[in-house]
């Protein structure tokens, strides 16, 4: 513990780099996206004390970490709900990704029953009504199980 004191007395940005570049592992490892913006702060952190400024030793320098990773995770969490809306689609939601979507029939509808090619690939498809021929567009309305739901264009 004494080496570790003696560390931070003579070079105290060494101490800040290695707590940001462990809180980074970690963060890689595991991908919580809690640990980034820790690591970014330590990082700034001995960047400060690299270049000199009076922070007020060891107190000072933890004080402003602390300010930083609460200000940084803030921003972020603002900054990640402007660029991923919690009302978008998931991209895992496959129901809620092809509704509206155009599709295109493959196999002609018989008895309201078909097969339509969306987002890459080919689904059995239901429609009410007039059946479009192949190679017509059909929207997508909804999906019961593995069948899509569709109408004419």
């Amino acid at each position: 513990m004494d080496a570790l004191i003696d560390l931070h007395a003579a070079q105290p940005y060494w101490i800040w780099l290695a707590l940001g570049v462990i809180l980074l592992a970690v963060e890689s490892a595991f991908s919580t996206e809690w640990l980034l913006w820790p690591a970014v702060a330590a990082g700034v952190v001995a960047v400060v004390t690299a270049l000199g400024l009076p922070l007020g030793g060891f107190w000072g320098e933890a004080a402003l970490f602390a300010v930083l990773t609460v200000a940084a995770t803030l921003a972020s969490r603002r900054l990640i709900q402007r660029v991923n809306p919690a009302d978008s689609p998931d991209i895992n939601a496959r129901d809620s990704r092809l509704v509206g979507q155009r599709a295109q029939v493959v196999q002609a509808f018989v008895d309201g029953r078909g097969r339509v090619f969306v987002s890459g690939s080919e689904w059995v498809a239901e429609i009410e009504g007039a059946a479009p021929l192949a190679g017509e567009s059909v929207i997508v309305e909804g999906m019961d199980g593995s069948k899509l739901k569709v109408r004419p264009v």
